[in-house]
C-alpha cells in the first residue's frame, strides 16, 4: 500500500487516495461524483449542465439504448434517469444539454439519425422529453448542432449546414416554427466545429467555427439585427483551429477556445479587444494535443477555464484555469484514469465548484463525472512536521526546507477553494518562492510525490 501522510501548520485534513480511487498521490483533490463509469454502457457526447435550482444534469448518446439519448441527474448520493432513458426515435450524435433560463428546462439539440441525420431539439416537459417544434426541422444533414438561449429564453441552434455547402447556419425557434436567424449559410465556405453563445452585455447570438474559406483558422461573426458580421478579421487564428468554443465574460469579451495546428494541436484561448483577437496567458499551454476542449467561465471569480482530454498527458482529462498571468491546473493534470473522451465542464451555481464530464476508458467507455473539492475539505489534525515554511506570515518570499527524501518532488500552492496559483518542481532541500503577486490572505502549500503528500498553511500580507 501507497505511503501517505499529511503534515499541518494549522489544523488540515488528511486524504488517503486509495480510499478515494485516485490514481496518484496529486490529483487526491478530483472526486467522483457517484461511481466512476455510472452510465449502464458506453457514453459518447457527454454533456453536462446544472439546473437553475442546483442539480446536475448528463446527457449522452447512450450505448445501451441503440445510440439513442439518455439523461440522468445526480440527487443525493446517485446518478438517476431524467424521462425514459433512451427516448429519442432513433440514434443522436452531436448533442448539447442546455437550461432554459426562462422557464428552468432542460434542452437537448443533437443530430437527429431518424431523421435523416438533420437536427432536432428536445425539452422535458412533464416527466417526459418532447420535440420542439418539428423534428428534424433543418432542411438537410448537419454536423456540430450548438445551443443556447437569447435573453428573453428562445433557443438558437448554430450548426454546419449540408443544405447549404456545409456553411454555418443558424435558425431560432419562435414559439411554433424553427426561423432562420439572418441568411442560411452565413460563412464564406465550409464552417466546422460551430458554437454559439450570447454576448451578456449586448443580448447578441455570437458563432465561432473553423473557417474552411480562410484555411481553416477560426472565424467569429455576431448578427446585428440584420446581417451576420465579422468579430474582427476572420481567419484570426495562427493556425489551423480544430473545436472553436465560444463564451464570454461577465463583461461580454468573447473567448474562443481551440487546438492550434501551427503548434502541434495543443490549446489556445485568444479573446476580442475591441479591435484584434489576442492571445490569452501564452498559445499552446497544455502538455500535448488536445481534443474536445470546452471553455466555460465561473462567475464566482470571472475567469476563464478549460477542460479537454490532452493527449500529452496519456490522453486524460484536464481542467486548466487563466488567473490574469498564465494557465494552470484545477487540480493536476492527467485527473482521469485513462483516455477521457467528450470533456464537459460546468460549474455548480451555488459554489463554483468545477465538475467534469467524460467518456472514460478506464471504465469501460462509460460515462465519469468528477467534481474538484477543497484541499481544506474533511481533513483530520496530526501533529509534527517535517517541512519548514518561513516567515509565516509572509510578504515577499517565503522559504521552504525540506527532507533530502522529499527532494525532486512538486509544489503547488492554492486558495483555500482549491485554484492553483504556482506550480513547480522543487530540487534542493532549501528553496524560496516569489509570493508577492499574490493577493493577501490564507494559502495552501502542498508538496508531493508518487507516494506522499505534504501540506501546510501560510499567510500572505
Amino acid at each position: 500500500m501507497k505511503r501517505l501522510f499529511v503534515v499541518l501548520g494549522f489544523l488540515l485534513p488528511v486524504f488517503v487516495c486509495a480510499q478515494q480511487s485516485k490514481f496518484s498521490a496529486q490529483d487526491y483533490r478530483w472526486l467522483n461524483v457517484g461511481s466512476a463509469g455510472f452510465t449502464a454502457h458506453g457514453a459518447d457526447f457527454t454533456s453536462l449542465a446544472f439546473s437553475p435550482a442546483g442539480t446536475l444534469y448528463l446527457a449522452f448518446k447512450d450505448w445501451a439504448n441503440s445510440n439513442s439519448l439518455t439523461v440522468m441527474k445526480f440527487e443525493g448520493n446517485s446518478w438517476s434517469y431524467v424521462g425514459t432513458p433512451g427516448f429519442s426515435t432513433g440514434a443522436s450524435d452531436f448533442l448539447t444539454l442546455v437550461f432554459n433560463p426562462s422557464d428552468g428546462q432542460p434542452y437537448i439539440a443533437y443530430i437527429d439519425v431518424a431523421n435523416s441525420s438533420k437536427v432536432t431539439v428536445m425539452k422535458f416537459l412533464e416527466g417526459n422529453w418532447v420535440n420542439v417544434g418539428n423534428a428534424g426541422f433543418s432542411s438537410a444533414q448537419v454536423h456540430f448542432p450548438s445551443l443556447a438561449f437569447s435573453p428573453t429564453g428562445e433557443p438558437y441552434v448554430a450548426f454546419e449546414d449540408w443544405g447549404n455547402g456545409q456553411k454555418a447556419s443558424v435558425m431560432k425557434f419562435d414559439g411554433a416554427n424553427w426561423i432562420p436567424v439572418g441568411s442560411m449559410g452565413l460563412s464564406a465556405g465550409w464552417a466546422t466545429y460551430t458554437s454559439l453563445a450570447f454576448n451578456p452585455a449586448n443580448g447578441l447570438p455570437y458563432i465561432a467555427y473553423t473557417d474552411y474559406a480562410n484555411s481553416y483558422k477560426a472565424t467569429v461573426a455576431l448578427f446585428n439585427g440584420t446581417q451576420w458580421v465579422n468579430v474582427g478579421s476572420a481567419g484570426f487564428s495562427d493556425g489551423q483551429a480544430v473545436g472553436t468554443c465560444i463564451a464570454f465574460n461577465q463583461a461580454g469579451e468573447p473567448y474562443v477556445a481551440y487546438s492550434d495546428g501551427n503548434i502541434s494541436f495543443k490549446s489556445v484561448v485568444m479573446k476580442f479587444d475591441g479591435i484584434n483577437w489576442i492571445n490569452v496567458g501564452t498559445a499552446g499551454f497544455s502538455a500535448g494535443r488536445i481534443y474536445t476542449p470546452d471553455l466555460v467561465f465561473r462567475l464566482t471569480d470571472n475567469n476563464p477555464y478549460i477542460a479537454f482530454s490532452d493527449w500529452g498527458v496519456d490522453q486524460k482529462a484536464g481542467v486548466m484555469y487563466f488567473d490574469g498571468n498564465s494557465w494552470l491546473n484545477v487540480g493536476t493534470a492527467g485527473i482521469s484514469g485513462a483516455r477521457a473522451d467528450f470533456t464537459s465542464l460546468a460549474f455548480n451555481p451555488a459554489n463554483g465548484q468545477p465538475y467534469i464530464a467524460f467518456r472514460d476508458y478506464f471504465s469501460l467507455n462509460k460515462a465519469t463525472v468528477m467534481k474538484y473539492d477543497s484541499a481544506s475539505v474533511g481533513i483530520h489534525e496530526t501533529p509534527d512536521s517535517e517541512i519548514s515554511v518561513y516567515p509565516n506570515p509572509a510578504v515577499g518570499y517565503i522559504t521552504i526546507e525540506i527532507p533530502d527524501g522529499l527532494k525532486g518532488s512538486n509544489l503547488s500552492i492554492t486558495k483555500p477553494d482549491g485554484l492553483e496559483m504556482i506550480n513547480r518542481l522543487i530540487s534542493e532541500s532549501k528553496t524560496s518562492i516569489d509570493i508577492s503577486r499574490l493577493c493577501s490572505g490564507i494559502y495552501i502549500l502542498r508538496i508531493c510525490d508518487k507516494n506522499t503528500v505534504v501540506t501546510k498553511k501560510f499567510i500572505k500580507h
